[in-house]
């Protein structure tokens, strides 16, 4: 028979605690979400039958996703998912965990497409586990949108998301190589959206241990920015269709170097828009 103390609410409170003493910041909310998920219920619904007792099982599994989280495993990762937009995508250490600032980066760009009529030809770079592209996808259903990463066990969870967010008829082309590399030179785009990596390795060093120690390194990092992003905008520059669109998601600290780059190289227009710390998080360019 359960104890009593093995209810809901004190596992809440014990685990929260021991997560404090190991300082992950946000020791209460993930001791809720993985409980929830274990649960299979929502996260209020641990308040409402909090006296619930958990069974041994129950607890030796809880138990272990607790010890992970303490050694800075992302509660994403442990549970195998995270909400991005209005969907849940599947996310393992092959993929960048989705953020927030990446959904103002989706929501910036059907604001300015708020058409649901147009048929325009979209391209997810660096598409990771497909949150953007999909996202896309779902809200606009006469896009066509084709997705490209240079991980091959990245593309295996983007298509699996496509499956089971998309759950449609619609064809979406999938490349794995080096950023535009493996799409067909003759394959030209009304919109190329994308979440690079852009943080420099010289910052590895400031970065939280659920990042550094669990999140793939290809998605995060890069040893020359500025030669990186100049092959991004070079590429898809010769990948854009007339007066196209390259959006981006970028460091603040070089987002008017990007500005003044694509400039030089040809683009008509950039504009930069901050995000809602007030950062110039986002880049974007038109042909």
């Amino acid at each position: 028979m359960a104890d009593s103390q093995d209810n809901v609410l004190n596992l809440l409170k014990k685990s929260e605690e021991f997560l404090k003493k190991k300082n992950i910041p946000s020791a209460r909310l993930d001791a809720e979400i993985l409980l929830a998920d274990l649960l299979k219920i929502q996260r209020v619904k641990l308040y409402i039958d909090f006296e619930r007792p958990l069974s041994l099982s129950e607890k030796d599994e809880y138990r272990e996703r607790i010890v992970q989280r303490s050694k800075f495993r992302p509660t994403a990762y442990i549970i195998g998912k995270k909400a991005f937009f209005d969907s849940e995508f599947h996310v393992n250490e092959s993929v960048l965990i989705p953020r927030p600032e990446t959904e103002e980066l989706v929501a910036w760009v059907l604001e300015e497409y708020p058409s649901k009529e147009n048929n325009l030809e979209v391209l997810d770079l660096c598409s990771g586990s497909g949150c953007i592209g999909i996202s896309l996808a779902k809200a606009r259903k006469e896009w066509k949108v084709s997705f490209t990463d240079a991980s091959e066990s990245a593309l295996e969870i983007n298509k699996k998301n496509i499956q089971e967010i998309l759950n449609t008829e619609r064809s979406f082309d999938v490349y794995q190589g080096d950023l535009l590399s493996p799409i067909p030179n003759e394959t030209k785009f009304d919109l190329i959206v994308s979440n690079p990596p852009y943080i420099p390795e010289a910052d590895k060093s400031t970065i939280m241990p659920d990042v550094v120690d669990y999140e793939p390194h290809l998605a995060l990092f890069v040893s020359d920015f500025q030669g990186f992003h100049t092959k991004i905008l070079t590429e898809a520059k010769s990948r854009l269709k007339p007066q196209g669109r390259l959006y981006l998601e970028t460091h603040p600290r070089y987002s008017s170097w990007l500005k003044e780059t694509a400039l030089s190289l040809g683009y008509s227009e950039a504009d930069l828009k901050k995000d809602l710390s007030g950062r110039d998080s986002f880049v974007r360019l038109i042909f």
